[in-house]
């Protein structure tokens, strides 16, 4: 249950900095901070220690910032594929073979792909196969 609780809040928390830091003002705000710390330079005599704060700082966001994005980015492509298999169950047209496609080889990805470009070329129907196969 508490692992439940833990999981529910990083993804209120991934949600809401990714909300924050996609803002065009956190972007302007990073660029103010490059542009402060390169005129800060001549102050510094472009010391190690100056390069190093630049590039400890960058390096420590940038490590978080690909969790980050990696939750969204799952979480935004669960939504979607869930909203797709939906439209896919309800449609009388589409085939159900279709409803786990990222669960396919690449193989039988590349077939059912050529299958429905033969199809559209054709302006017909792809063949319809079960969800068996």
């Amino acid at each position: 249950m508490k692992k439940k609780s833990l999981k529910q809040a990083y993804s209120r928390w991934a949600k809401s900095t990714a909300e924050i830091a996609g803002n065009s003002y956190v972007f302007m705000g990073a660029v103010s901070i490059v542009v402060i710390w390169a005129i800060s330079g001549p102050f510094f005599d472009f010391s190690e220690t100056w390069q190093l704060v630049i590039n400890t700082s960058t390096t420590i966001i940038t490590f978080l910032m690909i969790f980050l994005i990696q939750n969204t980015q799952n979480r935004d492509t669960e939504a979607i594929q869930v909203k797709l298999e939906e439209l896919i169950r309800v449609s009388s047209k589409a085939r159900n073979q279709l409803i786990d496609m990222e669960e396919k080889d690449e193989e039988e990805i590349r077939k059912i792909r050529e299958d429905i470009w033969m199809s559209a070329r054709k302006g017909c129907e792809p063949e319809r196969q079960s969800s068996t196969q």
